[in-house]
């Protein structure tokens, strides 16, 4: 088979991480103080597809450009595609057909991690040319996604998000194709909401008869769309760190495996990882817990964070209750005036200043 391209899908609006994504685009929200756009061009580059097509939306792709630019420092070669309107994931494979060409293609949804990345995905479809090969995991929740029917081995049926699922195999945001895929996707017809869905497009490739199969996702998986999903993705990832002092350290206690930045100061402070604190960053006096992203240029004083994720610039001042389980946007300024001490649990967008009872 000849070299593989890739298209990774970064034109979706994120209305579910809003008031976050009212400024930035929801596939440049970090995990672990990394966009969630980059594990996915770093997992193709590891696969061995490094000549990347990103789709982009008119609100964010200026951002995203700025973020990538052309892909080298990542090893990667990277062609822009602006997509007017978010029309469908097949619609995406459509608006890049120019830079596909006659090419086989990874698509990979830029708001997904995967943990194991997709070397294993991409050596099964070169190995078995198939004409699709799908990523299916079991969710608990399978009314959300689109679903796997399968007999046996052989996959009969693809559903986007059915109120009655067939199984609970959701199909993963990540697809391999051969270019039989563009006609079937011009082939089928929008859904009730207005789309082209990718899961009609590969039931269409099943109906002609073309051989679609299977890889199950081994490792975790997560679409980082929800609150949530993020902060759950930060400690999956955060699992896997390995610790590093590159940053000042004056009277602190740090547990456990954590990174901290060159010119990140902390002082009179404790850490428990597994966490990561990033360049530049001001924490004193404080309690930094497990599983909690500390971005670029952050203040934290006298305060207690945990299970969080904090962007560039975010400062969280004397808070006389533990922060947990949330997301703070970039320039986000968190302060608390007299009061009893509470959990406190929100997602914060950019630029916002904040003064708790």
């Amino acid at each position: 088979m000849e070299n593989l391209k890739g298209l990774i899908l970064s034109g979706g609006a994120g209305t579910r991480l809003r008031p976050i994504t009212h400024t930035s685009a929801k596939q440049l929200v970090p995990v672990a103080n990394k966009p969630v756009l980059f594990y996915g061009i770093e997992a193709l580059v590891a696969a061995g597809v490094s000549e990347i097509g990103i789709v982009i939306a008119p609100q964010t792709g200026d951002e995203i450009r700025s973020a990538v630019g052309d892909g080298a420092e990542l090893g990667a070669s990277i062609t822009y595609i602006p997509q007017a309107e978010p029309l469908g994931l097949a619609h995406a494979v459509l608006v890049a057909e120019d830079f596909l060409g006659d090419s086989s293609f990874v698509m990979y949804l830029g708001d997904n991690l995967l943990r194991d990345g997709i070397s294993e995905l991409v050596a099964t479809f070169k190995r078995n040319e198939p004409e699709a090969l799908i990523m299916l995991t079991q969710v608990p929740d399978p009314e959300h996604y689109g679903v796997a029917e399968l007999d046996g081995e052989r996959i009969v049926r693809l559903v986007e998000k059915p109120t009655e699922p067939p199984s609970d195999l959701a199909l993963v945001g990540v697809y391999m194709f051969r270019p039989s895929v563009f006609a079937a996707a011009r082939a089928i017809e929008p859904s009730a909401r207005g789309e082209l869905e990718i899961t009609d497009t590969i039931q269409r490739l099943i109906e002609e008869g073309k051989p679609v199969e299977y890889h199950r996702v081994k490792g975790w998986w997560k679409d980082t769309g929800q609150l949530a999903d993020m902060l759950a993705a930060n400690r999956l990832v955060l699992e896997d760190i390995e610790p590093s002092m590159e940053g000042e350290l004056i009277d602190c206690t740090l547990e456990g495996r954590v990174a901290v930045a060159a010119g990140a100061v902390l002082e009179r402070t404790t850490v428990r990882g597994p966490a990561v604190i990033g360049a530049g960053a001001r924490v004193a006096d404080s309690y930094i817990g497990p599983y909690t992203a500390i971005g670029e240029d952050c203040v934290v004083t006298g305060s207690e964070v945990e299970y969080s994720i904090l962007l560039r610039g975010a400062s969280v001042r004397g808070l006389a209750a533990r922060m947990e389980a949330s997301l703070l946007g970039r320039n986000v300024s968190l302060s608390r005036a007299e009061g009893l001490p509470k959990t406190i649990r929100m997602m914060v967008g950019d630029n916002s200043n904040l003064t708790l009872p």
